[in-house]
Parts: structure tokens; C-alpha cells; sequence
């Protein structure tokens, strides 16, 4: 996934705000990136506008030999559908459906049936395979997230895009689903693209992005916890 001289401009009253000032950025295949900023810094719009949520105002988003920005929304619908899997700090779960009917919805969604023998693999994978026919409501907070991992990860997307997926949780569940994302990328091949305020979080990235007023304010290759938070910290090192 590539973002080329990407912009985004939002009206707010008679005022424009730029959230993304011509940003350039590559995220390979099989890496995982972690992108920082302040409040407002357009960490958000750049998800957002990777993932097909968003539409650039100028510029290229790259999945592939697609350009998101110029597909039609019938063809945007069907590429979020089948190539992103999307993880959020709520975890979007529905109460009524199981666990397996969760983490299978995307898939009836688009009239496809499942893999019984990948679905057991990626239930596995996130440690809910004895817990397939538990409810939501059943679930501790970090077991629920890893549901939703595992629903982002059935249609067997190029990418998965997490915003702040570790924002609700008690320090070991957040540990845990970090370790899940690590090894995803590790075991699987994904490409992991993680928006997080936590130097911990972000240090179990290959790479961090940093973001300051819309634009990008410098790179961080192999984190430790320590380096981002004092990256943080100095914002003039931005």
C-alpha cells in the first residue's frame, strides 16, 4: 500500500482545514506500521483515506495496482470488503451472534459461504477457537477484540487497518492483541497499519510514522518504547 502526494481538505464553517498536506508514504507488503502524532495531526484521515473510508481530496492511495481514490463506491465497497480487514478501539461486535457469526458476517455479507478449515485456523490463531459459540456479552474486553481480529482477518484481506485497537484495554489484553497483530504480519504475511498514542503499542511495529500538522514529521525504523516516547516527547525532533 502506497499514499502519493495525498491531501485532504475539510470545510468547517468558511474556514478549510488541511488534514493531509501532500503526504507520501509506503507501507510494504508483510510490515507492520504504527502512525503517531499529537491531536489533530491527521493521524486519523490517513487511516481513514488508506482504508478506503475516506476520499482524498488530491492525490494517489495505492493498493496494489488499485487506486482507491479513482474507483467508483460499488468498486471501493467491494475492495474494502474483500482486501482490508479493519480493527477499531470499539470493537463493533453484534450481542445476538456468536462469535463464529461475528467473525463470518463479512463473508455473508458479500454471499460468500466459509472456509470451515479456515475459519477454524483463524479462531485458532486468535485463541477462540473453544469460544466459537460464545456471545459477545460472554467475552472479556480482550477476548472481544481478538473476535474482531479475527473478523478482519477471515476474508483474508492484503491489509488490516487498526485504530487505536488497544484503547479500551487493561495492559495484558493489550499486550495480547498486540502480540496477535505482531504475528499476523509475522506468520501470515499481512500488512498491519495501526494508528496508537502508546510508545508501547508502537513498539511492537517495524516502523513508526510520525505525523505533526497534517503532513509527515519524520520515521522511526525498529522502535523500542523508549525511542518513541522520547520522539514524543521532543516534538522539535519531529
Amino acid at each position: 500500500m502506497r499514499l502519493e502526494s495525498v491531501s485532504k481538505q475539510y470545510r468547517s464553517g468558511r474556514t478549510t482545514v488541511r488534514a493531509l498536506d501532500a503526504v507520501t508514504v509506503g507501507f510494504p507488503r508483510g510490515t507492520f506500521t504504527a502512525v503517531m502524532g499529537p491531536s489533530g495531526s491527521g493521524k486519523s484521515t490517513l487511516l481513514n483515506c488508506a482504508a478506503g473510508l475516506d476520499r482524498p481530496t488530491s492525490g494517489a492511495v495505492r493498493l496494489g495496482d488499485v487506486d482507491l481514490a479513482r474507483l467508483s463506491e460499488n468498486a471501493l465497497t467491494e475492495v474494502r470488503r474483500e482486501r482490508i480487514g479493519f480493527v477499531f478501539q470499539a470493537y463493533n461486535l453484534l450481542g445476538a451472534l456468536s462469535v463464529e457469526g461475528n467473525v463470518t458476517l463479512p463473508l455473508r455479507l458479500a454471499g460468500r459461504r466459509a472456509d470451515r478449515a479456515f475459519l477454524r485456523e483463524v479462531l485458532t490463531a486468535v485463541g477462540l477457537d473453544a469460544h466459537a459459540k460464545r456471545l459477545p456479552g460472554e467475552l472479556s474486553g480482550g477476548q472481544q477484540q481478538r473476535a474482531a481480529i479475527a473478523r478482519a482477518l477471515v476474508t483474508r484481506p492484503d491489509v488490516v487497518v487498526a485504530d487505536e485497537p488497544t484503547g479500551a484495554l487493561d495492559t495484558h489484553s493489550g499486550r495480547q492483541v498486540l502480540e496477535l497483530l505482531r504475528e499476523i504480519v509475522d506468520t501470515m504475511g499481512r500488512t498491519v497499519l495501526m494508528v496508537t498514542h502508546d510508545p508501547v503499542a508502537a513498539a511492537y511495529a517495524d516502523s513508526v510514522v510520525f505525523l505533526a500538522d497534517g503532513r509527515l514529521a519524520g520515521e522511526l525504523a525498529r522502535p523500542t518504547a523508549e525511542q518513541v516516547a522520547a520522539r514524543m516527547t521532543h516534538r522539535s525532533g519531529w
